[in-house]
């Protein structure tokens, strides 16, 4: 199989799991700089363990990388916070798909990266996937907790993109577990002075939900989607992401029982018909 195929597969699987994450906004009853905080530590101590298990390289060949290393972990923190926060006040649903307005940052940042026009293809795909997320919002209504959540998740959108095309512009060759490491650690470590609640009055149950997300549904799929940035476009793996509000809707149903209405079924559909093209056409780009 070759890398370019390998890493199609490897985004599809990472989609699919961080579909999860915004179950823990709900779960986890801690603020979302908490919850990030704490997310961030324990991804980045799991990272650290897989890296020595495997030898892998910790390595940053020059400072100018460390620097921007750096700097993308600041940006991965403004996302995460940003994101879950959306979550919280507004719900998960809007939060999700507020965020996936970031396919189509994605595709007008990325080509002033290369000195490129978006392709009118790629323009199609990123507006298709924005009326298909407008329409799993529940309602837009001005001046309440869904605006709120949408403009925070519109926020977060924002930075999500830059940090995925920087990473593909100045960082590739890294591999995903060592990006994520680094990346973790800082978001950690700039989140930590803001948190409210020390770690000895966490209840158990949160820690376990805590424990889950840092690892499973943070360290594996991060890893799995920074990866695939070595050998596909950031627009391309934006777009194929936005399936993630469909499976995040799916597990809504399952894990809380919320019923996804008919908008949020047509929304999905659109999103999984501009994800499938885009996923088949990388293959020819």
């Amino acid at each position: 199989m070759s890398d370019h195929k390998s890493s199609l597969i490897s985004v599809h699987i990472s989609v699919l799991i961080l579909g999860g994450t915004g179950l823990f906004s709900k779960l986890v009853e801690l603020p979302a700089t908490d919850i990030i905080t704490y997310r961030s530590a324990i991804a980045a101590i799991s990272l650290f363990a897989i890296l020595l298990i495997t030898r892998g390289t910790m390595i940053i060949r020059n400072a100018k990388h460390l620097l921007l290393m750096l700097g993308l972990g600041v940006l991965l923190a403004i996302h995460w916070v940003s994101y879950f926060y959306s979550m919280q006040v507004s719900g998960v649903a809007v939060g999700m798909v507020a965020l996936f307005t970031y396919p189509v940052i994605t595709v007008f940042i990325e080509p002033l990266f290369h000195g490129e026009k978006p392709k009118g293809k790629d323009i199609i795909c990123g507006l298709a996937v924005l009326f298909g997320v407008i329409l799993i919002v529940p309602e837009f209504s001005t001046g309440n907790s869904i605006t709120v959540g949408i403009l925070w998740g519109v926020f977060s959108a924002f930075f999500f993109s830059t940090r995925n095309v920087l990473q593909k512009r100045y960082l590739a060759n890294y591999g995903g577990l060592t990006s994520m490491l680094y990346q973790s650690a800082v978001a950690g470590l700039i989140t930590l002075p803001f948190i409210s609640l020390p770690s000895k009055e966490i209840p158990i149950a949160d820690w376990v939900l805590l424990f889950a997300l840092g690892t499973f549904f943070t360290a594996l799929p991060h890893t799995l989607f920074t990866d695939s940035l070595k050998y596909l476009k950031a627009k391309t793996v934006s777009l194929i992401a936005s399936l993630q509000p469909l499976y995040g809707a799916l597990f809504a149903l399952w894990i809380l029982g919320e019923q996804p209405s008919i908008s949020t079924v047509v929304g999905g559909l659109i999103i999984l018909s501009a994800a499938t093209y885009e996923s088949y056409s990388a293959q020819s780009d």
